[in-house]
C-alpha cells in the first residue's frame, strides 16, 4: 500500500477524489447496462440472419446440383454471373462504441443469353444474392458485437476498479487521516490544558 501523508491538504485530497469516483461510477454503471442491452440485441440479429440463411439455403437445394454446371453460372467469357461489386457500411454509435452497420449490398451481374438459358436460373440468382447479402451482414454485425464486447470489458474493467479498489481504499485513506488529525488535535488540546495548568501554578 502506498504511503499517504497524513495532512490537512491530503485528506482534501482524498476527500475531493472520492467525490470524483462517486460522480463518474454511475455514469460507468449505465454504460456497462447499454453495453450489455446492445450486445443481446446485436446477438438476436445474429440469431436471425442464421435463421434467414438456413432458409434461403433450403430453398436453394433443389437447384444446386443443376446451378453447379458452369454453363449456368458463368457467362461466354467463363467469368461467374453473379459477384459482390461493393458492399455499403455506415457508421454508428453506441455507448460511445463507433460501429459499422450494415446498409446494403451491390451485385455486378454479367449478361447472359435469355433464351439460351432457362427461367430458374433467374430465380437461383436472386436467392443467391439473398445468401450472399445474409452473409455480408452477419459478418458485419458480428464486428460490431466485437467491439461492443470488448469495449464492455473495459468498462466492466473500470466499474470494478472503483468499487472495489479505489472507493474503499479513498474510504480507508479518509479513515486513517481523519483519526491521525484527530488524535493530533486531541493531544493539542490536552497539552495546552497541561502548559496552562502550569502556568497557573506557578501564579
Amino acid at each position: 500500500m502506498a504511503k499517504i501523508k497524513l495532512t490537512k491538504n491530503e485528506l482534501k485530497k482524498k476527500k475531493d477524489a472520492l467525490k470524483m469516483y462517486r460522480r463518474y461510477l454511475p455514469t460507468l454503471q449505465l454504460k456497462k447496462q447499454q453495453l450489455q442491452m446492445e450486445i443481446r440485441g446485436v446477438e438476436a440479429r445474429l440469431e436471425q440472419l442464421l435463421a434467414q440463411k438456413a432458409a434461403f439455403e433450403k430453398a436453394f437445394e433443389a437447384w444446386i446440383a443443376v446451378f453447379s454446371e458452369p454453363q449456368y453460372t458463368h457467362d461466354q467469357n467463363g467469368m461467374p454471373l453473379l459477384n459482390i461489386k461493393k458492399t455499403i457500411v455506415s457508421e454508428g454509435n453506441i455507448a460511445g462504441v463507433t460501429i459499422p452497420v450494415f446498409e446494403s449490398v451491390e451485385f455486378d451481374l454479367s449478361e447472359y443469353d435469355l433464351f439460351l438459358t432457362p427461367l430458374w436460373v433467374d430465380k437461383a440468382l436472386e436467392l443467391m444474392k439473398n445468401v450472399l447479402s445474409v452473409d455480408v451482414e452477419y459478418s458485419v454485425v458480428e464486428k460490431q458485437k466485437d467491439l461492443l464486447m470488448s469495449e464492455l470489458r473495459t468498462t466492466t474493467q473500470r466499474v470494478n476498479l472503483f468499487e472495489k479498489v479505489k472507493i474503499p481504499e479513498t474510504l480507508a485513506d479518509i479513515k486513517r487521516i481523519s483519526i491521525y488529525l484527530g488524535d493530533q488535535q486531541t493531544a493539542q488540546v490536552v497539552r495546552g490544558k497541561i502548559a496552562k495548568n502550569k502556568v497557573g501554578g506557578r501564579e
